[in-house]
């Protein structure tokens, strides 16, 4: 078993440094992926947040829709961050116009729910799996749940809407934990990806 996962950040747009810094202070060694050869060298992704539109758009042209569907699907350990979150939903409420998504979580997001960039604020939020003090949660344009699949456990919620989630290997949340210099979730991803690395190798 690998002790130090390899963990990719999708790097086409959005906060791609602060996640690599993130991933180094949780103890992964952490890599842009911006090819499809370099995510066949992964052991886990961080999709960033960004405009999800535009990384849609820029997977598509750097083709990597498919390939990220397939990992998804084959079980690839998955992080999404704002609008990692809504690329990782199986439907979004309210899409732009030929806005695709990589899928993976049984949930329906809704874009940019906690209002523009000008209404951007951060709130202390008790994620599920994530030990000591609440998560200092940057939310900037973020999205929410709007419901979940049976399958989807809930992580966290902010005023009654769902903000974090978990679906076997896959993680998502609303906010920027990248943005904070707290790790933590960062950590429990980390955690993920070894625990998965575990199961392989037996």
């Amino acid at each position: 078993m690998n002790a130090t996962p390899v963990i990719g950040v999708l790097a086409l747009q959005g906060d791609v440094r602060e996640h690599l810094i993130a991933l180094a202070t949780a103890d992964a060694v952490a890599r842009p992926v911006r090819r499809p050869e370099e995510l066949a060298e992964v052991d886990g992704l961080v999709i960033p947040g960004g405009e999800s539109t535009t990384i849609s758009k820029l997977a598509e042209l750097f083709g990597l829709m498919e390939p990220l569907r397939a990992c998804v699907r084959a079980g690839l350990p998955v992080y999404g961050t704002c609008a990692g979150m809504i690329m990782l939903a199986d439907k979004i409420l309210d899409p732009r116009s030929g806005q695709e998504t990589i899928g993976g979580i049984d949930m329906i997001v809704r874009r940019n729910a906690f209002g523009r960039q000008n209404e951007s604020f951060e709130a202390a939020v008790d994620v599920q799996g994530v030990e000591g003090d609440p998560v200092e949660g940057v939310f900037i344009r973020a999205p929410w749940v709007e419901s979940v699949g049976a399958s989807v456990e809930v992580l966290a919620e902010h005023e009654g809407h769902i903000v974090a989630v978990r679906q076997g290997d896959a993680l998502a949340t609303s906010f920027h934990p990248e943005l904070t210099g707290d790790h933590r979730i960062h950590g429990l991803f980390v955690e993920m990806v070894r625990a998965k690395d575990a199961r392989g190798s037996l």
